[in-house]
């Protein structure tokens, strides 16, 4: 005959033991030890939220934080050569004018977030950007780039004019790329003559920075492409 189970049993001293009362203690003791009962008498796991937070284990949200914010450049492979990598409307584009007669002007960032080439790096400007000759051996004939400035000034609005530069917002000099995300057409300030512009001085004398290794090339093209009326006071250059 199978022995029936003890529900209750007497302990020395008139104590009375009752097995589903010390299970309820035992989970209670478990809960605020930080433990979750585990099946088949498998060890308790510890609670989600015990140990530290790692880079890994943080939410996703919180991850993407950490390379949120700032300016996001494309990276665009070009060599002499057009490339078209984002289709502009008619009339989307809008520039943003901070000072017409001085000629601070910026792109839409929407249509002109700028690009580099990937093919420029720190490590070799000595070989690329900073060598004599270099954007001549990169820069497209105004024949390859001519239906592209055609495009853009008709998303951007404007009125062909030969004062208007069809413009690399990162500069080739400072490793920027050929590509429709990089060209806008600039406006000029008011009475100038030619395509020559203000933002012209400012990639010159960003550029001997980075050749003289003031600044770093990733720092200098942010700065410009964020704000190019803003990227010496960024980078700290003084001319």
């Amino acid at each position: 005959m199978a022995a029936r189970p003890v529900l209750n049993a007497r302990l020395p001293g008139g104590t009375t033991f009752d097995p589903k009362t010390a299970a309820a203690v035992a989970l209670a003791v478990m809960a605020l030890a930080g433990c979750t009962a585990s099946p088949n008498g498998a060890a308790p796991e510890p609670s989600p939220s015990t140990g530290p937070t790692t880079a890994s284990s943080a939410p996703a949200a919180q991850r993407q934080s950490s390379t949120a914010g700032g300016t996001r450049l494309r990276s665009v492979h070009t060599s002499a050569i057009m490339v078209d990598d984002m289709k502009l409307q008619l009339d989307r584009c809008h520039e943003r004018t901070l000072d017409a007669a001085q000629g601070l002007v910026l792109p839409d960032r929407a249509c002109t977030p700028g690009a580099i080439d990937p093919a420029v790096t720190q490590a070799d400007i000595n070989q690329t950007i900073c060598k004599s000759g270099y954007t001549a051996t990169v820069r497209p004939s105004a024949y390859v780039t001519g239906k592209a400035k055609t495009a853009s000034l008709a998303a951007y609005g404007t009125r062909p004019s030969p004062t208007i530069e069809y413009d690399h917002l990162v500069s080739l000099e400072l490793g920027g790329a050929s590509s429709t995300s990089n060209l806008w057409p600039e406006a000029n300030h008011a009475g100038a003559k030619g395509t020559t512009n203000p933002k012209d001085t400012v990639e010159n004398a960003i550029h001997k920075a980075v050749c003289s290794k003031q600044v770093t090339l990733s720092a200098a093209q942010k700065a410009i492409a964020t704000n190019w009326t803003t990227a010496e006071t960024v980078l700290h250059i003084i001319r």
